[in-house]
């Protein structure tokens, strides 16, 4: 709490540095936002690789799922949607697709199985077909 008082103390003087320090202050809470997140959520776990070639992939893989974590959360809030990611990514694990064909037919039929209202209603907010 003293950092804050510091940090907007400085700000109320005037000077344009003061306002930019509070952005710079801003930014780096959401970078620990982040990382906070692919710890937890996205359970991304301390590197135990000794190959460089391992240890990228690694990092690239991190990476990779901590920018689609933070476009899905993106996505929900400019869509206005009061799921957060995680719930979202609950609802999704619980969505099956299912291929089949009729004994009658050769063709195959793909279809997506939604059986509650949270299934639905993230289908329709994101318009995927069905």
């Amino acid at each position: 709490m003293q950092r804050e008082v510091d940090i907007f103390s400085f700000a109320r003087c005037g000077s344009p540095c003061g306002y930019e320090v509070i952005n710079r202050y801003n930014e780096l809470w959401a970078i620990e936002k982040t990382f906070r997140i692919s710890k937890s959520d996205l359970q991304v776990r301390p590197i135990y690789h000794r190959l460089k070639r391992r240890i990228e992939a690694h990092i690239c893989i991190s990476f990779t799922a901590c920018k689609i974590y933070k476009e899905l959360e993106r996505q929900l809030k400019e869509m206005k949607s009061d799921l957060n990611p995680e719930r979202a990514i609950d609802i999704l694990k619980t969505i099956y697709k299912v291929t089949f064909q009729t004994p009658y037919s050769n063709t195959f039929y793909t279809r997506l199985l939604l059986k509650t209202d949270e299934q639905q209603k993230l289908v329709s907010l994101f318009k995927l077909q069905i």
